[in-house]
Protein backbone atom coordinates (compact mmCIF):
# COMPACT_ATOMS: atom_id res chain seq x y z
CA UNK A 1 0.00 0.00 0.00
CA UNK A 2 3.09 1.87 0.63
CA UNK A 3 4.10 1.53 -2.45
CA UNK A 4 1.13 2.19 -4.49
CA UNK A 5 0.82 5.61 -2.42
CA UNK A 6 4.27 6.62 -3.45
CA UNK A 7 4.05 5.93 -7.34
CA UNK A 8 0.62 7.79 -7.34
CA UNK A 9 2.45 10.64 -5.74
CA UNK A 10 4.93 10.85 -8.13
CA UNK A 11 2.69 10.65 -10.89
CA UNK A 12 0.99 13.85 -9.28
CA UNK A 13 4.18 15.68 -8.88
CA UNK A 14 4.96 14.56 -12.48
CA UNK A 15 1.38 16.10 -13.78
CA UNK A 16 1.97 19.10 -12.24
CA UNK A 17 5.44 19.81 -13.17
CA UNK A 18 4.44 19.01 -16.57
CA UNK A 19 1.67 21.57 -16.98
CA UNK A 20 4.65 24.19 -15.90
CA UNK A 21 5.29 26.99 -17.95
CA UNK A 22 7.43 29.87 -17.88
CA UNK A 23 5.31 32.99 -18.07
CA UNK A 24 5.18 34.23 -21.83
CA UNK A 25 6.58 37.96 -22.96
CA UNK A 26 4.27 40.83 -22.74
CA UNK A 27 1.81 41.55 -26.17
CA UNK A 28 0.82 44.57 -26.62
CA UNK A 29 -2.50 45.46 -24.78
CA UNK A 30 -5.33 48.06 -25.82
CA UNK A 31 -4.49 50.44 -23.34
CA UNK A 32 -0.95 50.37 -24.38
CA UNK A 33 -2.26 52.20 -28.22
CA UNK A 34 -2.72 55.27 -28.73
CA UNK A 35 -6.28 57.10 -28.26
CA UNK A 36 -6.87 58.69 -31.31
CA UNK A 37 -5.00 58.69 -34.83
CA UNK A 38 -3.43 62.00 -35.52
CA UNK A 39 -3.99 62.50 -39.18
CA UNK A 40 -7.53 64.14 -39.99
CA UNK A 41 -9.99 60.83 -39.75
CA UNK A 42 -12.40 61.00 -42.46
CA UNK A 43 -16.53 61.57 -40.89
CA UNK A 44 -18.30 58.65 -42.36
CA UNK A 45 -20.02 55.50 -40.88
CA UNK A 46 -18.54 53.05 -43.55
CA UNK A 47 -16.96 50.06 -42.32
CA UNK A 48 -14.34 48.14 -43.97
CA UNK A 49 -15.49 45.46 -45.62
CA UNK A 50 -14.08 41.47 -46.49
CA UNK A 51 -14.80 42.54 -50.53
CA UNK A 52 -14.23 46.25 -50.15
CA UNK A 53 -12.94 46.75 -53.46
CA UNK A 54 -16.49 46.27 -54.50
CA UNK A 55 -16.54 50.21 -53.60
CA UNK A 56 -14.69 51.05 -56.32
CA UNK A 57 -17.68 50.44 -59.02
CA UNK A 58 -15.46 48.71 -61.58
CA UNK A 59 -16.90 45.18 -62.15
CA UNK A 60 -13.70 44.46 -64.78
CA UNK A 61 -11.19 45.21 -61.29
CA UNK A 62 -13.76 42.94 -59.20
CA UNK A 63 -13.19 40.31 -61.69
CA UNK A 64 -9.46 40.83 -61.67
CA UNK A 65 -9.32 40.39 -57.58
CA UNK A 66 -11.45 37.48 -57.72
CA UNK A 67 -9.17 36.28 -60.51
CA UNK A 68 -5.84 36.64 -58.34
CA UNK A 69 -7.85 34.42 -55.28
CA UNK A 70 -7.28 31.29 -57.40
CA UNK A 71 -4.38 32.46 -59.36
CA UNK A 72 -1.86 34.31 -58.06
CA UNK A 73 1.13 32.21 -56.78
CA UNK A 74 1.72 34.09 -53.64
CA UNK A 75 -1.17 33.07 -52.59
CA UNK A 76 -0.64 29.38 -53.28
CA UNK A 77 2.46 29.21 -52.11
CA UNK A 78 1.37 30.73 -48.69
CA UNK A 79 -1.55 27.92 -48.88
CA UNK A 80 1.06 25.47 -49.24
CA UNK A 81 3.48 26.68 -46.37
CA UNK A 82 -0.28 26.45 -44.72
CA UNK A 83 -0.25 22.69 -45.27
CA UNK A 84 3.22 22.24 -44.30
CA UNK A 85 2.71 23.87 -40.46
CA UNK A 86 -0.71 21.91 -40.07
CA UNK A 87 1.71 18.73 -41.01
CA UNK A 88 3.97 19.95 -38.50
CA UNK A 89 1.62 20.40 -35.95
CA UNK A 90 -0.15 17.10 -35.97
CA UNK A 91 3.33 15.06 -35.89
CA UNK A 92 3.21 17.57 -32.53
CA UNK A 93 0.70 15.98 -31.15
CA UNK A 94 1.53 12.57 -31.73
CA UNK A 95 4.64 12.92 -29.47
CA UNK A 96 2.63 13.07 -26.56
CA UNK A 97 0.28 9.75 -27.70
CA UNK A 98 1.48 6.36 -26.96
CA UNK A 99 3.30 4.29 -30.15
CA UNK A 100 2.28 1.01 -30.81
CA UNK A 101 3.49 -1.87 -33.93
CA UNK A 102 3.06 -5.14 -34.36
CA UNK A 103 5.27 -7.58 -36.25
CA UNK A 104 5.36 -11.27 -36.86
CA UNK A 105 8.00 -13.82 -38.50
CA UNK A 106 8.98 -17.05 -38.96
CA UNK A 107 12.80 -18.05 -39.17
CA UNK A 108 14.57 -21.75 -39.57
CA UNK A 109 18.02 -22.94 -38.65
CA UNK A 110 19.86 -26.07 -38.89
CA UNK A 111 22.92 -27.98 -40.17
CA UNK A 112 23.78 -30.03 -43.08
CA UNK A 113 21.65 -33.39 -42.19
CA UNK A 114 19.51 -32.57 -39.19
CA UNK A 115 15.81 -31.74 -39.52
CA UNK A 116 15.77 -27.38 -39.96
CA UNK A 117 14.47 -25.94 -36.51
CA UNK A 118 11.92 -23.50 -36.91
CA UNK A 119 10.81 -20.29 -34.79
CA UNK A 120 7.62 -19.30 -35.34
CA UNK A 121 6.57 -15.18 -33.91
CA UNK A 122 3.31 -13.14 -33.93
CA UNK A 123 1.28 -10.50 -32.69
CA UNK A 124 4.57 -8.99 -30.96
CA UNK A 125 3.19 -5.67 -29.91
CA UNK A 126 5.54 -3.29 -29.25
CA UNK A 127 4.36 -0.23 -27.22
CA UNK A 128 6.32 2.66 -26.03
CA UNK A 129 5.20 6.02 -24.12
CA UNK A 130 7.37 8.97 -22.95
CA UNK A 131 6.51 10.18 -19.92
CA UNK A 132 6.19 14.14 -20.34
CA UNK A 133 6.64 15.10 -16.87
CA UNK A 134 8.52 18.04 -17.64
CA UNK A 135 6.10 19.59 -20.45
CA UNK A 136 9.06 18.83 -23.27
CA UNK A 137 6.49 17.39 -26.05
CA UNK A 138 3.61 19.97 -24.30
CA UNK A 139 5.44 22.79 -24.92
CA UNK A 140 6.69 21.48 -28.53
CA UNK A 141 3.22 21.05 -29.51
CA UNK A 142 2.10 24.71 -28.18
CA UNK A 143 4.72 25.47 -30.29
CA UNK A 144 3.65 24.11 -33.13
CA UNK A 145 0.09 25.29 -32.74
CA UNK A 146 1.53 28.98 -32.77
CA UNK A 147 3.56 28.48 -35.95
CA UNK A 148 0.38 26.87 -37.57
CA UNK A 149 -1.87 29.88 -36.82
CA UNK A 150 1.44 32.04 -37.73
CA UNK A 151 1.03 30.50 -41.37
CA UNK A 152 -2.26 31.01 -41.17
CA UNK A 153 -2.07 34.83 -40.69
CA UNK A 154 0.55 34.85 -42.92
CA UNK A 155 -1.83 33.24 -45.89
CA UNK A 156 -4.20 36.13 -44.85
CA UNK A 157 -2.11 38.83 -44.87
CA UNK A 158 -0.48 37.89 -48.30
CA UNK A 159 -4.59 37.71 -49.27
CA UNK A 160 -5.19 41.29 -48.33
CA UNK A 161 -2.11 42.30 -49.92
CA UNK A 162 -2.68 40.60 -53.07
CA UNK A 163 -5.92 42.54 -53.28
CA UNK A 164 -3.95 45.94 -52.97
CA UNK A 165 -1.75 45.12 -55.64
CA UNK A 166 -4.29 43.54 -57.84
CA UNK A 167 -5.93 47.17 -57.36
CA UNK A 168 -3.33 49.71 -57.19
CA UNK A 169 -1.50 48.15 -60.35
CA UNK A 170 -5.44 47.93 -62.65
CA UNK A 171 -5.23 52.08 -61.79
CA UNK A 172 -1.68 52.30 -62.71
CA UNK A 173 -2.62 51.27 -65.81
CA UNK A 174 -5.58 53.03 -66.10
CA UNK A 175 -4.17 56.15 -65.02
CA UNK A 176 -0.76 55.53 -67.75
CA UNK A 177 -3.62 55.48 -70.23
CA UNK A 178 -5.05 58.18 -69.28
CA UNK A 179 -1.62 60.24 -69.12
CA UNK A 180 -1.40 59.14 -73.32
CA UNK A 181 -4.31 60.17 -73.91
CA UNK A 182 -3.87 63.74 -72.41
CA UNK A 183 -0.39 64.47 -73.98
CA UNK A 184 -2.25 62.90 -77.43
CA UNK A 185 -4.59 65.61 -76.40
CA UNK A 186 -1.88 68.51 -75.75
CA UNK A 187 -0.01 67.95 -79.16
CA UNK A 188 -3.15 68.70 -81.30
CA UNK A 189 -3.91 71.91 -79.35
CA UNK A 190 0.24 72.54 -79.86
CA UNK A 191 0.07 71.57 -83.38
CA UNK A 192 -2.36 74.33 -83.58
CA UNK A 193 -0.38 77.05 -82.73
CA UNK A 194 2.86 75.50 -84.48
CA UNK A 195 0.59 76.31 -87.64
CA UNK A 196 -0.56 79.36 -86.88
CA UNK A 197 3.41 80.14 -86.01
CA UNK A 198 3.94 78.98 -89.44
CA UNK A 199 1.65 81.35 -90.78
CA UNK A 200 2.71 84.17 -89.67
CA UNK A 201 6.67 83.31 -89.90
CA UNK A 202 6.08 82.98 -93.27
CA UNK A 203 4.20 86.28 -93.49
CA UNK A 204 7.46 87.54 -91.77
CA UNK A 205 5.66 88.80 -89.21
CA UNK A 206 7.67 85.77 -86.80
CA UNK A 207 11.00 85.17 -86.42
CA UNK A 208 12.43 81.14 -86.88
CA UNK A 209 13.26 81.73 -83.24
CA UNK A 210 9.36 81.72 -82.65
CA UNK A 211 9.10 78.71 -85.02
CA UNK A 212 12.06 76.40 -83.27
CA UNK A 213 10.26 77.56 -79.68
CA UNK A 214 6.90 75.88 -80.60
CA UNK A 215 7.79 72.94 -82.61
CA UNK A 216 10.35 71.96 -79.57
CA UNK A 217 6.89 72.24 -77.79
CA UNK A 218 5.48 69.55 -79.51
CA UNK A 219 8.02 67.05 -80.00
CA UNK A 220 8.65 67.18 -76.27
CA UNK A 221 4.64 66.76 -75.56
CA UNK A 222 5.64 63.62 -78.89
CA UNK A 223 8.66 62.16 -76.89
CA UNK A 224 6.90 61.53 -73.99
CA UNK A 225 4.30 59.21 -75.44
CA UNK A 226 6.42 56.32 -76.16
CA UNK A 227 7.86 56.25 -72.44
CA UNK A 228 4.06 56.58 -71.22
CA UNK A 229 3.29 53.19 -73.18
CA UNK A 230 5.93 51.27 -72.17
CA UNK A 231 4.92 51.87 -68.69
CA UNK A 232 1.93 51.34 -69.07
CA UNK A 233 2.48 47.83 -70.96
CA UNK A 234 4.92 47.22 -67.77
CA UNK A 235 2.32 47.86 -65.37
CA UNK A 236 -0.28 45.57 -67.70
CA UNK A 237 2.51 42.84 -67.32
CA UNK A 238 3.11 43.04 -63.70
CA UNK A 239 -0.72 42.67 -63.07
CA UNK A 240 -1.05 39.60 -65.65
CA UNK A 241 1.45 38.30 -62.85
CA UNK A 242 -0.45 39.07 -59.92
CA UNK A 243 -3.20 37.17 -61.39
CA UNK A 244 -0.94 33.63 -62.47
CA UNK A 245 -1.32 34.65 -66.34
CA UNK A 246 1.36 34.90 -68.43
CA UNK A 247 2.82 38.74 -69.41
CA UNK A 248 1.42 40.24 -72.63
CA UNK A 249 -1.85 38.33 -72.68
CA UNK A 250 -3.81 40.15 -70.40
CA UNK A 251 -6.32 42.38 -71.99
CA UNK A 252 -8.15 45.73 -70.43
CA UNK A 253 -11.38 47.14 -71.51
CA UNK A 254 -11.34 50.38 -69.49
CA UNK A 255 -8.89 53.61 -70.56
CA UNK A 256 -9.01 55.95 -68.12
CA UNK A 257 -9.70 56.77 -63.97
CA UNK A 258 -13.67 58.14 -65.29
CA UNK A 259 -16.40 56.27 -63.09
CA UNK A 260 -14.15 55.10 -60.34
CA UNK A 261 -14.85 56.18 -56.95
CA UNK A 262 -12.40 55.91 -53.74
CA UNK A 263 -15.27 55.85 -50.90
CA UNK A 264 -13.96 56.94 -47.43
CA UNK A 265 -13.94 54.33 -44.24
CA UNK A 266 -14.36 54.45 -40.65
CA UNK A 267 -11.25 54.45 -39.18
CA UNK A 268 -11.79 53.21 -35.59
CA UNK A 269 -9.66 53.96 -32.95
CA UNK A 270 -5.61 52.55 -33.10
CA UNK A 271 -6.26 49.48 -30.12
CA UNK A 272 -8.72 47.74 -33.51
CA UNK A 273 -5.64 47.14 -35.11
CA UNK A 274 -4.29 44.52 -33.18
CA UNK A 275 -7.47 42.00 -34.10
CA UNK A 276 -7.85 43.60 -37.55
CA UNK A 277 -4.20 43.33 -38.83
CA UNK A 278 -2.92 39.85 -39.55
CA UNK A 279 0.50 40.35 -39.60
CA UNK A 280 0.42 41.78 -36.10
CA UNK A 281 -1.32 38.37 -35.02
CA UNK A 282 1.37 36.71 -37.05
CA UNK A 283 3.89 37.98 -35.43
CA UNK A 284 2.72 37.81 -31.80
CA UNK A 285 1.70 33.70 -32.23
CA UNK A 286 5.66 33.33 -33.90
CA UNK A 287 7.12 34.76 -30.83
CA UNK A 288 4.56 32.64 -28.25
CA UNK A 289 5.47 29.48 -30.86
CA UNK A 290 9.33 30.74 -29.74
CA UNK A 291 8.70 31.16 -25.98
CA UNK A 292 6.95 27.38 -26.20
CA UNK A 293 10.32 26.13 -27.72
CA UNK A 294 12.22 28.14 -25.20
CA UNK A 295 10.18 26.27 -22.45
CA UNK A 296 10.85 22.82 -24.18
CA UNK A 297 14.47 23.87 -24.27
CA UNK A 298 14.70 24.30 -20.46
CA UNK A 299 12.80 21.22 -20.18
CA UNK A 300 14.94 18.96 -21.67
CA UNK A 301 17.82 19.63 -19.03
CA UNK A 302 15.35 17.58 -16.77
CA UNK A 303 15.44 13.18 -16.69
CA UNK A 304 12.71 11.68 -19.41
CA UNK A 305 11.27 8.82 -18.36
CA UNK A 306 9.98 5.81 -21.60
CA UNK A 307 7.87 3.12 -20.71
CA UNK A 308 8.02 0.04 -23.00
CA UNK A 309 5.78 -2.58 -23.17
CA UNK A 310 5.57 -6.10 -25.88
CA UNK A 311 3.98 -9.00 -25.75
CA UNK A 312 2.83 -11.60 -28.33
CA UNK A 313 3.54 -15.38 -28.62
CA UNK A 314 7.00 -17.33 -29.44
CA UNK A 315 7.08 -21.25 -30.17
CA UNK A 316 9.23 -23.55 -32.30
CA UNK A 317 5.54 -25.57 -33.00
CA UNK A 318 3.29 -24.74 -35.44
CA UNK A 319 0.73 -26.93 -33.48
CA UNK A 320 1.09 -25.08 -30.61
CA UNK A 321 1.92 -21.76 -31.53
CA UNK A 322 -1.32 -19.92 -30.73
CA UNK A 323 -1.50 -21.08 -26.95
CA UNK A 324 -1.11 -19.24 -23.56
CA UNK A 325 1.68 -21.70 -22.62
CA UNK A 326 3.54 -19.80 -25.98
CA UNK A 327 2.59 -15.92 -24.48
CA UNK A 328 5.36 -13.99 -23.81
CA UNK A 329 5.33 -10.40 -22.27
CA UNK A 330 7.80 -7.50 -21.12
CA UNK A 331 7.22 -4.36 -19.46
CA UNK A 332 9.89 -1.71 -18.71
CA UNK A 333 11.09 1.66 -18.13
CA UNK A 334 14.02 3.76 -19.35
CA UNK A 335 15.07 7.00 -17.69
CA UNK A 336 17.93 8.96 -19.56
CA UNK A 337 19.61 12.35 -17.95
CA UNK A 338 22.01 13.41 -19.87
CA UNK A 339 25.38 14.50 -17.41
CA UNK A 340 27.73 15.73 -19.93
CA UNK A 341 26.83 16.84 -23.39
CA UNK A 342 29.26 19.65 -24.36
CA UNK A 343 27.38 22.42 -23.20
CA UNK A 344 24.27 21.23 -26.40
CA UNK A 345 21.43 21.95 -23.96
CA UNK A 346 22.72 24.96 -22.21
CA UNK A 347 23.46 26.36 -25.97
CA UNK A 348 20.01 25.25 -27.07
CA UNK A 349 18.40 27.07 -24.61
CA UNK A 350 20.26 30.16 -25.14
CA UNK A 351 19.19 29.79 -28.68
CA UNK A 352 15.73 29.49 -27.99
CA UNK A 353 15.82 32.80 -25.64
CA UNK A 354 17.82 34.78 -28.43
CA UNK A 355 15.09 33.89 -30.72
CA UNK A 356 12.76 34.96 -28.26
CA UNK A 357 13.75 38.12 -28.13
CA UNK A 358 14.12 38.79 -31.62
CA UNK A 359 10.56 37.95 -32.60
CA UNK A 360 9.34 40.34 -29.09
CA UNK A 361 11.11 43.05 -31.06
CA UNK A 362 9.82 42.45 -34.78
CA UNK A 363 6.31 41.77 -32.86
CA UNK A 364 6.58 45.29 -31.12
CA UNK A 365 7.90 46.47 -34.58
CA UNK A 366 4.49 44.88 -36.19
CA UNK A 367 2.38 46.87 -33.64
CA UNK A 368 4.29 50.06 -34.78
CA UNK A 369 4.18 49.85 -38.42
CA UNK A 370 0.68 49.41 -38.33
CA UNK A 371 -0.02 52.24 -36.27
CA UNK A 372 2.35 54.11 -38.61
CA UNK A 373 0.80 52.93 -42.03
CA UNK A 374 -2.55 53.45 -40.87
CA UNK A 375 -1.91 57.08 -40.02
CA UNK A 376 -0.53 57.77 -43.09
CA UNK A 377 -3.30 55.96 -45.31
CA UNK A 378 -5.26 58.13 -43.09
CA UNK A 379 -2.91 61.24 -44.37
CA UNK A 380 -3.07 60.31 -47.63
CA UNK A 381 -6.74 60.13 -48.69
CA UNK A 382 -7.50 63.61 -47.35
CA UNK A 383 -4.33 65.18 -48.54
CA UNK A 384 -4.66 63.97 -51.96
CA UNK A 385 -8.71 64.16 -52.09
CA UNK A 386 -8.09 68.19 -51.20
CA UNK A 387 -5.06 68.38 -53.58
CA UNK A 388 -7.96 66.62 -56.37
CA UNK A 389 -10.10 69.50 -56.09
CA UNK A 390 -7.36 72.50 -55.94
CA UNK A 391 -5.80 70.79 -59.19
CA UNK A 392 -9.09 70.18 -60.62
CA UNK A 393 -9.83 74.10 -60.39
CA UNK A 394 -5.94 74.71 -61.50
CA UNK A 395 -6.82 72.56 -64.88
CA UNK A 396 -10.48 74.58 -65.45
CA UNK A 397 -8.49 77.95 -64.97
CA UNK A 398 -4.96 76.80 -67.13
CA UNK A 399 -7.71 75.57 -69.68
CA UNK A 400 -9.41 79.21 -69.55
CA UNK A 401 -6.33 80.98 -69.84
CA UNK A 402 -4.72 78.84 -72.97
CA UNK A 403 -8.07 79.50 -74.18
CA UNK A 404 -7.82 83.07 -74.40
CA UNK A 405 -4.28 83.66 -74.89
CA UNK A 406 -4.84 81.21 -78.22
CA UNK A 407 -7.20 83.55 -79.17
CA UNK A 408 -5.15 86.72 -78.32
CA UNK A 409 -2.21 85.00 -80.48
CA UNK A 410 -3.89 84.44 -83.57
CA UNK A 411 -5.27 88.16 -83.61
CA UNK A 412 -1.72 89.15 -82.76
CA UNK A 413 -2.41 90.75 -79.38
CA UNK A 414 -0.03 88.50 -76.94
CA UNK A 415 3.13 87.74 -78.07
CA UNK A 416 4.29 83.86 -78.58
CA UNK A 417 6.10 83.19 -75.36
CA UNK A 418 2.55 84.12 -73.33
CA UNK A 419 1.12 81.01 -75.39
CA UNK A 420 3.79 78.90 -74.55
CA UNK A 421 3.95 79.90 -70.83
CA UNK A 422 -0.13 79.22 -71.12
CA UNK A 423 0.41 75.66 -72.87
CA UNK A 424 3.37 74.25 -70.33
CA UNK A 425 0.82 75.54 -67.67
CA UNK A 426 -2.23 73.43 -68.97
CA UNK A 427 -0.06 70.29 -70.12
CA UNK A 428 1.69 70.26 -66.46
CA UNK A 429 -1.85 70.67 -64.35
CA UNK A 430 -3.66 67.76 -66.37
CA UNK A 431 -0.97 65.46 -66.48
CA UNK A 432 -0.34 66.17 -62.66
CA UNK A 433 -4.23 65.74 -61.93
CA UNK A 434 -4.16 62.14 -63.65
CA UNK A 435 -1.14 61.76 -61.68
CA UNK A 436 -3.42 63.10 -58.35
CA UNK A 437 -6.74 61.43 -59.32
CA UNK A 438 -4.57 57.87 -59.35
CA UNK A 439 -2.56 58.45 -56.24
CA UNK A 440 -6.12 59.21 -54.58
CA UNK A 441 -7.31 55.92 -55.58
CA UNK A 442 -4.32 53.86 -54.40
CA UNK A 443 -4.45 55.89 -51.33
CA UNK A 444 -7.97 54.59 -50.89
CA UNK A 445 -6.78 51.47 -51.62
CA UNK A 446 -3.82 51.13 -48.94
CA UNK A 447 -6.19 52.96 -46.24
CA UNK A 448 -8.71 49.36 -47.29
CA UNK A 449 -5.48 47.67 -46.60
CA UNK A 450 -3.76 49.30 -43.49
CA UNK A 451 -7.08 48.69 -41.93
CA UNK A 452 -6.97 44.53 -42.42
CA UNK A 453 -9.26 44.63 -45.36
CA UNK A 454 -12.25 43.98 -43.23
CA UNK A 455 -9.79 41.03 -41.60
CA UNK A 456 -10.64 40.45 -37.84
CA UNK A 457 -9.40 37.26 -35.42
CA UNK A 458 -12.56 36.92 -34.21
CA UNK A 459 -12.85 34.69 -37.39
CA UNK A 460 -11.47 31.90 -35.47
CA UNK A 461 -8.13 31.17 -37.16
CA UNK A 462 -8.07 27.88 -35.47
CA UNK A 463 -10.79 26.32 -37.08
CA UNK A 464 -8.90 25.13 -39.84
CA UNK A 465 -6.29 23.47 -37.13
CA UNK A 466 -8.82 21.41 -36.53
CA UNK A 467 -9.32 19.41 -39.69
CA UNK A 468 -7.30 16.69 -38.27
CA UNK A 469 -7.73 13.20 -37.55
CA UNK A 470 -6.58 13.70 -33.83
CA UNK A 471 -8.65 15.60 -31.90
CA UNK A 472 -6.62 19.12 -31.57
CA UNK A 473 -6.60 20.20 -27.74
CA UNK A 474 -8.33 23.88 -27.05
CA UNK A 475 -4.81 25.62 -25.79
CA UNK A 476 -6.41 29.08 -26.51
CA UNK A 477 -7.58 29.65 -22.42
CA UNK A 478 -4.17 27.54 -21.52
CA UNK A 479 -3.63 28.72 -17.64
CA UNK A 480 0.17 29.99 -17.37
CA UNK A 481 1.51 29.56 -13.79
CA UNK A 482 3.40 31.53 -11.47
CA UNK A 483 7.08 30.85 -12.03
CA UNK A 484 7.21 31.66 -8.64
CA UNK A 485 5.25 28.57 -7.26
CA UNK A 486 7.83 26.50 -9.51
CA UNK A 487 10.83 25.01 -7.66
CA UNK A 488 13.78 26.55 -7.28
CA UNK A 489 15.39 23.34 -8.73
CA UNK A 490 13.50 23.62 -11.93
CA UNK A 491 13.95 27.11 -13.09
CA UNK A 492 17.56 27.15 -15.67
Amino acid sequence: MKILSNSVSVLVLAVVLGACATTPPPTVKPEDMPKAYQAPVPDTKEQVSADWWKSFNSKELTAFIEEAHTGNLDLATAAARVEQMQAQYGGDIATLIPTVSVNGGVTQSGQHGTKPNSQFTAGAGVASYELDLWGRNFNGMRSGRENARAALFNQDTVAITTNANVANSYFTVLALRERVDVARRNIEAAKRILAITQAKVSNGVLSNLDLAQQTAQVLGEEASIPRLEEQEREARNALAILLGRMPGTLKIEAVNLDGLQAPTVQAGVPATLLTRRPDVKQAESSLMAAHADLDAARAAFLPGVTLNASGGWHSSDWDRFINPQTLVWSLGATVVQAIFDGGKLTSQRDYYKGRENELLASYRSAVLNAVSDTETQIGSVAAYSESERLTADQVKNAQEAFRISELQYREGVVDLLTVLQAQQTLFSAQDQLVQIKQARLQSGVGLYRALGGGWDVTQDADKHLRNTFIPVPDLTDLPIPNPANIPAALTF
